[in-house]
């Protein structure tokens, strides 16, 4: 009889945890998955940079592999080169990013909002196609610059094969990050203080020098800490250009060594541990900096003010306009020259232009199976990561459960560990873990490693935009009896599409540009298109490569255009 009534009932219902039970579980979940995927790699960086064995034996503890990784030849010269490079791009690029977001905000220069956004374009715009572009161009025998002043005065003075041309191109496509940063931090300055300095005499310098940028040494000193952190990141630059002639930085020499055959993973585990090092000193050492004083740039009462530089607003914006050209236009039209002529910067051929290598290119199955990795990669790195992240964000902002403050420093722990760094520890956990060696080797890695890029800005961007939305919505959700996820897929998703599509897209960008993370973790049949234009042009193979970062570009810069003109606020809000 009792069966029966519950037959024509039909099934009972699950029983429904609580919504703070909901939320504890959930804050279980994340701090359990990304805690895992971001520290414990590290983790076992440090630890197996101490192991004598090979990543499939039983480890054997000792010094060995730091002894082989520092006797190493070249290592030394490693380190230092990363040094010189760190100082001289950074004694050039963060005075001028600062000079550049300061004008934007706080000066009369036509068409700033503009210029933000082509910053934005330019943050966008693979490194590997400016690295690449410049190549073509300043290339000593084959370059078009240089065959443009052999043809017309016998000589040929550019060399992008060498320390200055190493730094010529992390200049051009090193300040547009820290005008992006710096910008809307100068744009919400209270400029009370800087209008008392004028009115005791200073000139528009030395108020700025010495009001200012004083008041500023918060936002100037994370920029610049994360500048020095991202050095270790960069290696597309030293690697296509340094390494034809033995310059190595720290970067290039990990990947050196993962590389070697046999692969010297432990040594590149010891290098690796370095950075960690440098991370630890330089975290605390950013915030005793930021500690010391108390800097106030917004109050009730916070005045705006645009200084006027009268004629010389158009000469700076033409300034401007060069540095962008060099950065993005130049680079561009350079790749695009490679992938449709006979032969890159030879005019004069009977036959300067050509299709042959697009045609040969779209039947390449190993350019179809990379763009098809890039695709997916990027896509699934896009979709996941968007929803793992804006399940972070809405805990961190709409619960008091304890532990937010473990997630959030998680969450900000990716910007500062470089992408060679996580890869490798990727690369040790996937290896040297039985239970997840048989992962190596496939796509599901290179997601894992794309998702895990840019957790800090996705996580804070949504930050942000909950932050302004009201609760007031998910409130009367609740009142009304739909529970955690109810609420959350019904009423907070909705009013979040912009903002989530938004971070989809960056996703998307950063997955399909990234070499860094995944470079370790790709294999001969995984490889995505960043990796494989790195491996043409590594190659020699300056035809098929142009055609590679072609569409490089035009998944990630065209993607970014796409959306600001369908109306999404990528990089600059207008007010």
């Amino acid at each position: 009889m009792t069966d029966a009534r519950i037959d024509a009932a039909g099934p009972l219902p699950w029983p429904r945890l609580p919504a703070l039970r909901w939320g504890f579980l959930l804050m279980i979940g994340l701090i359990g998955s990304m805690g895992f995927l971001v520290l414990y790699p590290l983790v076992v960086i440090l630890i197996n940079s101490f192991n004598e064995a090979s990543i499939v034996h039983e480890p054997v503890y000792g010094f060995g592999a730091w002894r082989e990784a520092f006797g190493a030849p070249g290592v030394w010269r490693a380190l230092k080169n990363t040094v010189d490079v760190a100082v001289v791009r950074q004694l050039i690029t963060f005075p001028l990013g600062v000079l550049i977001a300061w004008v934007l905000a706080r000066t009369n220069i036509p068409f700033s909002r503009g210029f933000e956004f082509l910053f934005w374009i330019s943050f966008m715009y693979p490194t590997v196609a400016t690295v690449f572009g410049w190549m073509l161009l300043l290339d000593p025998d084959t370059g078009l610059v240089n065959s443009v002043f052999q043809s017309w005065f016998g000589t040929s003075p550019f060399n992008i094969y060498s320390f200055w041309g190493i730094i010529w191109v992390h200049v051009i496509s090193g300040i547009d990050t820290k005008v992006m940063l710096l910008t809307p931090v100068f744009r919400r300055m209270d400029a009370a203080m800087e209008e008392a300095s004028r009115m005791s005499g200073g000139g528009t310098f030395s108020t700025m020098m010495r009001v200012t940028l004083p008041v500023m040494t918060p936002a100037l000193i994370v920029v610049l800490m994360l500048s020095l952190v991202r050095l270790f990141e960069s290696f597309e630059v030293e690697y296509l250009i340094g390494a034809p002639w033995g310059f190595y930085v720290l970067s290039t020499k990990i990947v050196d060594l993962v590389r070697s055959e046999p692969p010297m993973i432990n040594q590149a585990a010891a290098l690796g541990s370095i950075v960690l090092m440098f991370l630890v000193v330089m975290i605390p050492l950013q915030r005793w900096l930021i500690g010391r004083r108390t800097f106030v740039t917004v109050t009730s009462q916070m005045k705006l003010k645009i200084i006027e530089i009268g004629v010389w607003r158009w000469v700076v914006a033409g300034g401007l306009m060069l540095l962008i050209s060099m950065s993005v236009v130049v680079p561009v039209l350079s790749v695009a020259g490679g992938a449709f002529m006979t032969r890159f910067g030879f005019f004069h051929l009977p036959q300067t232009w050509t299709l042959e290598y697009w045609e040969n290119a779209l039947t390449n199955p190993g350019l179809i199976s990379s763009l098809e990795n890039t695709l997916i990669i990027a896509g699934s790195a896009a979709l996941i990561g968007t929803v793992v992240f804006s399940l972070t964000a809405y805990v961190l902002v709409r619960t008091k459960l304890p532990g937010r403050g473990i997630l959030d420093a998680i969450c900000w722990l990716p910007s500062a560990v470089p992408g060679v760094l996580l890869g490798l520890g990727l690369l040790w956990m996937f290896l040297g873990t039985p239970i997840f060696r048989p992962l190596y080797g496939s796509i599901s890695l290179l997601i894992i490693g794309s998702i895990l890029g840019g957790v800090t800005l996705s996580t804070q961007i949504l930050k942000a935009n909950f932050i302004q939305l009201g609760p007031q919505l998910e409130e009367a959700s609740r009142m009304s009896g739909a529970g955690f996820w109810r609420t959350y897929w019904r009423v907070v998703v909705p009013l979040m599409a912009q903002s989530l599509i938004l971070t989809a897209i960056l996703k998307f960008l950063f997955a399909a540009r990234n070499a860094s993370t995944v470079i370790f973790l790709s294999t001969s049949e995984t490889r995505p298109l960043s990796v494989l234009a790195l491996d043409q042009i590594a190659a020699g193979y300056h035809e098929e490569a142009s055609i590679t970062v072609f569409l490089i570009i035009l998944l990630t810069t065209g993607l970014a255009i796409a959306a600001r003109i369908c109306g999404l606020n990528i990089g600059v809000r207008d007010q």
